[in-house]
């Protein structure tokens, strides 16, 4: 049965999975409807400005009071929070090959970081993962007090378990789930691989279009939070818990996504990348790739993002004697790259869809030898990128890679050869 879903970005909603869960008129009241419990999950401070406020109210068969005690710390994996310094910020840019699948992983358990930044503590920067399953988590679950999650699936399809209903979401589609809601995450498909980006700073929002005004790039309507689910079930079960970089558990007697009703907008949502709407030149030039921006997590220096969500998608390049790939450039922001399928355009071999890159702040970096090639000899009749969908992690922080990442077999240790076929061209 296909699952119902609530439309529209930073929206109040609110849902019921039995009639009559809602009080109505009242957050609060003395005695809630069916026996529930009141619980309130706050995303920001009570006293944050209206327009920034994150809560959402829950009415549960049991009170999350009840879903942590007695934790135990847990060996966290694979799984790194910031600050971390397992090695020393790169000297030059980095790739990686896909990461190939291992038997026996769930979501969780296929966690693996890559690269940090930041302070989780201190609630700012990130953390970029990616992660690698085959089974399902059945009688697990877990919530990430340290930061919100954005899941971007790479291969199979994901169906998130929440606490405020169930996303279904594929390759080719995200999800957000917000910091400190319990879920879990079962397979659709046999394996799945895919990329996380741990946001430890403000919340993500849509960017401002600026002069491109009210329409274009992601809209509000497109992005789709679940409708209230619950589980009833009284198996025994485990609650992981990650807090201040560590990871904790404790064994419960029922499912903690007991929540019949709620309403608010702390909730976690999903969004088709198929239905961003690119904005491009058309008439010269390349305009700045801030354009495809989906999603960013704001930092207290405007214009300079915590964490921005870029894709590249399938789109027309038209420009008139214009180099239509992104240009050489030295950013002051960090990129981590990943590829969901196709072939990029800067990069027409050696990067392929479930690999990754990160090229550092001021670390130069563009097309190789071979799309500069194909660029500067192209007949400039306008021309469709098809079949092609990367994405970036944009951050203003340096990412460091952690030990697992700078040992990885995957590691590429030829990468910047794809440049050194770059010739000199001058001519007086």
């Amino acid at each position: 049965m296909a699952l119902a879903y609530l439309s529209g970005f930073g929206n109040h909603h609110a849902s019921e999975a039995v009639a009559g869960a809602l009080p109505v008129g009242q957050n609060n009241p003395q005695q809630p409807p069916l026996g529930l419990y009141t619980e309130q999950l706050s995303g920001t401070a009570f006293t944050a400005p209206k327009g920034q406020n994150r809560r959402t109210w829950l009415y549960r068969i049991r009170p999350s009071v009840l879903h942590v005690h007695d934790l135990r710390e847990v060996d966290a994996g694979l799984i790194r929070t910031a600050p971390c310094r397992e090695s020393e910020p790169p000297i030059g840019q980095l790739r990686w090959d896909p990461i190939p699948a291992e038997a026996g992983l769930t979501w969780l358990t296929g966690l693996r970081t890559i690269a940090t930044n930041g302070d989780a503590h201190g609630q700012f920067g990130m953390a970029a993962h990616i992660y690698l399953a085959d089974t399902s988590m059945t009688d697990t679950y877990c919530y990430d007090a340290d930061g919100e999650l954005l899941v971007v699936p790479q291969q199979g399809r994901l169906r998130m378990v929440t606490e405020c209903g169930i996303l279904e979401v594929a390759p080719g589609e995200i999800c957000v789930i917000p910091r400190g809601m319990k879920f879990r995450v079962e397979l659709l498909d046999k394996t799945a691989r895919g990329y996380v980006c741990e946001n430890y700073g403000a919340y993500f929002t849509l960017p401002e279009r600026g002069p491109i005004g009210a329409n274009g790039m992601a809209n509000e309507r497109d992005f789709l939070a679940p409708t209230a689910a619950f589980e009833e079930t009284e198996d025994a079960c485990t609650l992981f818990v990650k807090f201040d970089g560590r990871l904790f558990a404790a064994d419960l007697d029922h499912s903690p996504l007991d929540v019949v009703g709620w309403h608010g907008n702390h909730v976690p949502y999903k969004y088709d990348l198929a239905r961003f709407n690119t904005i491009g030149s058309i008439s010269f030039d390349h305009p700045d790739p801030s354009i495809f921006t989906v999603l960013t997590a704001p930092s207290d220096r405007p214009g300079t993002a915590n964490v921005d969500f870029v894709i590249f998608p399938d789109r027309w390049l038209v420009a008139e004697h214009t180099f239509r790939p992104p240009y050489y450039h030295m950013n002051i922001m960090s990129e981590f790259m990943g590829l969901i399928h196709g072939v990029y355009d800067a990069k027409l071999e050696g990067f392929d869809a479930g690999g990754f890159s990160l090229h550092n702040a001021y670390w130069p970096h563009g097309p190789d030898n071979d799309a500069w090639q194909a660029a500067t000899t192209h007949d400039l009749t306008p021309q469709k990128l098809a079949g092609t969908l990367a994405f970036m992690f944009e951050t203003r922080y340096p990412l460091i890679p952690t030990g697992y990442a700078a040992t990885l077999p995957a590691l590429q240790e030829d990468y910047q050869e794809v440049w050194s076929s770059l010739r000199r061209h001058f001519r007086r």
